[in-house]
């Protein structure tokens, strides 16, 4: 289900024609942070080997790895390096999807969440069995009912590999990390609904009560808990063992947390994001780093009046949560939106907004003077930024108005001379990503 319809370019033309675009400079960010891990292979194998991790795990035993769809960066490495290092010690392993309702809510959806992340069969080297089906192990003592994924249960053993970082709607001792994998992730669909059932206000307590229950009930050897730097890499790769899960993760979430990116603005008037989508963020975008939240149980980042989404990535298959909490974004955009991959997130969820779609704007040009209109900067120049996305912000275009800012700031490195925006003859701007260089 996707959207056709027509934006009156001639009227818009006419209003946002006039609206001046701030000259812009290229910054390169360099940010604090710790050194990304080399040797995925070899980290990964250290991990496995230690005894109370796999001491359990025997030849001839099949091993469930759940891989959820949030951006881990290098993820199929990750889980190619963990087939390997449990086929070392003679276990047969499988790759299961651990996502709660991403991918549309559906078997094949999410093998195809997993294959724009690199996860195939072939990469990973182990087979990939997708299904929906839950099976009740148990219920909290408040009668929540407590659902793992079949063919997780069928195994021997479930290991999985699990981010660890702040959550984008909701605060606690455990947001994005193992418990939610284990309560959401491996739940599937119907996971998902019961810890969301209550609202964002609750995931708090429910998602630790859940994964107890699984914990006790279900064959759960480890959890591969991952932290990234703020360069989107990992540099620290641990497993977890089961029974260590809800003590250890409080403080891997406390670590996570002191390594996260955030903008080097704490307030502007416009925030330009080039991209968004659910391999970069759970809402599209970090609000973690945009400030931009869609419930009130989470805070923090910069004060930003208006924010504009440019385009989807490919990777996210036309699921556009988190599209709804910018104010104005571009017909490419739209017309990229699958409805019926975005909407189970909202359902779900139980949160409207992110799926929600705002001002359509005909070219890059007209969104950006669409947000620079409705700022309400009127008595000085506006303060804009643009990022390619929460995940990569290591190249950055600001507005001569931020240029003071950044000259005292010495992580930020200017890179050339203010110069209007690089429209091309359609209004749409070059790629960001492009002058991005890869950093490890």
């Amino acid at each position: 289900m996707r959207l056709e319809f027509e934006v009156p370019d001639e009227v818009l033309h006419e209003l946002l024609d006039p609206v001046p675009i701030p000259r812009m400079v290229h910054a390169r960010y360099h940010m604090a942070t710790p050194a990304a891990v080399v040797d995925i292979d070899a980290a990964v194998g250290e991990q496995v080997r230690r005894p109370e991790v796999s001491g359990a795990i025997k030849p001839g035993h099949r091993v469930a790895i759940g891989v959820g769809s949030r951006g881990v960066a290098r993820v199929a490495e990750i889980t190619a390096a963990l087939v390997r290092a449990l086929r070392g010690i003679g276990a047969e392993p499988f790759v299961i999807p651990t996502m709660g309702s991403h991918g549309g809510a559906t078997a094949e959806g999410q093998r195809e969440v997993l294959t724009h992340l690199g996860v195939t069969e072939k990469r990973v080297g182990a087979p990939i069995h997708s299904s929906m089906e839950t099976v009740e192990i148990g219920r909290t003592a408040d009668g929540i009912s407590v659902r793992l994924d079949r063919h997780a249960l069928e195994a021997d053993h479930i290991v999985f590999v699990g981010r660890v970082k702040p959550h984008t709607a909701f605060r606690g001792p455990y947001e994005s990390g193992l418990a939610k994998m284990i309560a959401i992730g491996l739940g599937k669909q119907s996971g998902a609904a019961a810890c969301h059932a209550a609202g964002f206000g609750d995931m708090g307590r429910r998602v630790p009560l859940i994964a107890a229950v699984a914990l006790a009930r279900a064959p759960i050897r480890f959890g591969l808990a991952v932290l990234e730097n703020a360069y989107d890499q990992p540099y620290k790769i641990l497993a977890v063992p089961g029974e260590r899960i809800l003590a250890d993760e409080p403080e891997l979430l406390l670590e996570a947390k002191a390594a996260m990116p955030s903008l080097p603005f704490a307030a502007l008037d416009v925030l330009v994001i080039d991209e968004l989508g659910k391999n970069i963020s759970g809402d599209g975008a970090d609000p973690n780093i945009t400030g931009r939240y869609a419930t009130p149980f989470a805070a923090g980042g910069p004060v930003v009046n208006k924010q504009v989404v440019l385009d989807l990535t490919e990777a996210t298959d036309g699921n556009a949560n988190g599209l709804g909490i910018a104010d104005f974004t571009t017909v490419r955009a739209a017309r990229k939106v699958d409805w019926a991959r975005t909407y189970p997130n909202a359902l779900t969820s139980t949160v409207a907004q992110p799926v929600a779609l705002p001002m359509v704007l005909p070219s890059d040009r007209l969104a950006l003077a669409a947000a620079l209109l409705t700022c309400n900067a009127v008595d000085r120049p506006p303060r804009l930024l643009r990022i390619v996305n929460t995940l990569h912000l290591g190249e950055l275009l600001l507005s001569e108005s931020l240029l003071e800012e950044a000259r005292a700031d010495g992580r930020l490195e200017l890179l050339d001379q203010p110069a209007a925006p690089p429209f091309d003859e359609n209004g749409n701007l070059r790629d960001l990503a492009a002058l991005a260089p890869a950093h490890g």
